[in-house]
């Protein structure tokens, strides 16, 4: 980043441009988009419409209005698929949401420990999700900060996470990429689980390429409260991610009114993208379409 600029001008500006990078060519054929926010569906949510081949997933994704899409498993295909699923995305003009920053392969508490080598295998990974991130005209990746290290204080565990997403920050920051760190909810053993604390360590990082992802099935889980815990750390989160509860599931068939949800959302200008992290409650062709259909009702 150039010196004396402003780092919050700086990810305002990124994250604009990521949203309007990928346009679709005037010869591809394109229903409009059918909703007011950007919602990303996942490679297997319809398959039953589309079929195994992920190209044509992404053509069905396309047709029914969907304008984003993410992948988790994304950095782990190998990169002639990548560069295919970029070229397709960018052909229908979706917009690549979030996938995983993948740097273990043994070890489940690594920002927290202080150790060098673990520190050192995330940034390799970091600087491998770079590559990735251009096959794909990426912009966010989730990164998950692992366990606790039981045997440091919790303000110890606290400041070394810190100083290892510092690290990797500046990988990603010189390309305008944004690691969006993720509290979750699966087990009382994970070091990062709400968004208060999310939003602690991504002030103290300071870098416009460390932000929060505000998955709002774990967020439920973990604390409730969605709209006023999300309005309290609104300036450092970047990306949302949606899941009924109980059962993660699409919305409606859980006990968060997604639709107020979405419209103070929307209500707030928020532009990103919104990911579909969840299953379908129903099986089939028939579960497919009360997915889209839930996302029409809930839709701001």
């Amino acid at each position: 980043m150039p010196p004396h600029t402003d780092r919050r001008s700086f990810v305002r500006t990124t994250l604009g441009a990521a949203l309007g990078a990928v346009a679709a060519p005037a010869a591809t054929p394109q229903r409009a988009p059918a909703f007011k926010l950007r919602y990303a569906p996942h490679f297997g949510m319809f398959q039953q419409h589309a079929g195994d081949d992920l190209v044509a997933q992404l053509e069905f994704m396309r047709a029914e209005g969907f304008t984003a899409f993410e992948d988790n498993g994304m950095m782990g295909r190998p990169a002639d698929v990548q560069e295919k699923l970029g070229r397709a995305m960018g052909r229908l003009g979706i917009t690549m949401g979030v996938f995983v920053v993948s740097a273990f392969r043994n070890s489940d508490v690594w920002a927290t420990t202080g150790k060098k080598e673990l520190v050192d295998q995330f940034v390799a990974g970091c600087r491998t999700a770079v590559d990735v991130a251009k096959r794909v005209n990426a912009r966010w990746m989730t990164v998950v900060p692992g366990n606790y290290e039981r045997s440091l204080p919790i303000g110890v565990q606290t400041g070394n996470a810190i100083d290892a997403l510092r690290r990797g920050a500046e990988v990603l920051e010189p390309h305008g990429l944004v690691m969006v760190l993720e509290p979750l909810s699966d087990t009382p053993d994970l070091f990062l689980r709400t968004a208060d604390q999310t939003y602690e360590i991504c002030r103290a990082v300071d870098s416009p390429s460390c932000k929060i992802l505000y998955d709002m099935y774990h967020m439920q889980r973990n604390a409730g409260h969605l709209i006023p815990i999300m309005d309290l750390v609104w300036s450092e989160i970047a990306y949302f991610q949606v899941g009924d509860n109980p059962g993660r599931k699409e919305p409606g068939t859980g006990e968060v009114n997604y639709r107020n949800v979405f419209r103070h959302i929307a209500g707030k200008g928020f532009t990103g993208v919104v990911g579909m992290e969840h299953g379908n409650s129903k099986p089939g062709k028939e579960g497919e379409r009360a997915v889209i259909d839930a996302y029409a009702a809930a839709d701001a």
